[in-house]
């Protein structure tokens, strides 16, 4: 497993000028089998001229290029190219810890089960810090994505589930990538230490998503993956059922002058009437 190739894909488009940022953190790996995949989207750029710099400067990064197709496109044409038993997306304005390549394949090594390796986060560019993300569970993955781009997974999950889905032309193509390889079973784990770097633009895929999109995204998930969905959340009956219940305990609880006045003294003042009551009888 120590010699276990891993390819690392890097689409570019329109980026060029964060792309030595992230060639160089792939560089600098300590784990040293490793190709770097460069994939060119149509970019209208200068990034052939960068990346070929790398080309020449090591023989492990490889040039390619495509006609545009979008992220998912890029992808998986870089994928399909890769040559390493392990696969690891990395976006041409972020960057990798030097460690997080051994790591995550030392963790692989450990637990024939995983199917995804990733780390904890942190954030620079317009906002820096720790990114706070949300602990890894299949019923948290039904409404959120807490595994980044940038995690590690095996070629043939991906051959399996058919690559990144094109049709996720708006962004989350990560997301619908994480639920389509792992909703049938096969381990996650989350390295206990800052390994991907996030940069935060003020303009980017996820924050140009309008309502229209968001929803278009959503309902093709929710058909593409309804058997997770509902194995996950229990069927749309039970959904509704349960909402029903929700509604008549908040018309119920409405009704109760107690809890009215609780919940104004709670927002408004900080502090609970009858919680001070209990806490006095006791």
């Amino acid at each position: 497993m120590n010699n276990s190739l891993v390819s690392i894909i890097v689409p570019c488009y329109n980026q060029v000028q964060y792309l030595n940022e992230a060639l160089q953190s792939v560089l600098e790996q300590t784990y040293i089998r490793w190709e770097c995949i460069i994939v060119d989207d149509g970019s209208p750029d200068n990034t052939q001229a960068v990346a070929k710099q790398w080309v020449e400067k090591d023989s492990r990064f490889v040039y390619l290029k495509k006609e545009n197709g979008g992220l998912s496109s890029a992808r998986n044409y870089g994928i399909e190219h890769a040559t390493g038993e392990f696969i690891l997306p990395l976006d041409a304005d972020d960057k990798i810890a030097a460690n997080y390549v051994a790591l995550a394949v030392q963790s692989f090594q450990e637990d024939t089960s995983l199917k995804v390796v990733y780390c904890k986060a942190d954030r620079f560019g317009d906002v820096t810090g720790i990114w706070q993300l949300q602990p890894f569970s299949l019923l948290n993955l039904c409404s959120n994505n807490m595994i980044f781009c940038s995690a590690m997974f095996r070629k043939r999950d991906w051959k399996l589930v058919g690559g990144y889905d094109v049709k996720m032309l708006y962004g989350w193509e990560d997301w619908e990538f994480w639920i389509a390889i792992l909703k049938n079973g096969g381990g996650v784990k989350c390295l206990d230490e800052v390994g991907f770097y996030y940069r935060i633009k003020s303009s980017s895929m996820v924050k140009q998503l309008n309502e229209e999109k968001r929803m278009y995204l959503l309902e093709y998930m929710s058909i593409k993956h309804v058997d997770f969905f509902i194995r996950q959340l229990g069927s749309f009956t039970q959904l509704n059922e349960t909402l029903e219940q929700t509604r008549k305990k908040h018309v119920e609880n409405l009704k109760s002058e107690k809890f009215v006045i609780d919940a104004f003294c709670t927002i408004f003042f900080g502090f609970s009437i009858f919680g001070l009551y209990k806490n006095k009888k006791q």
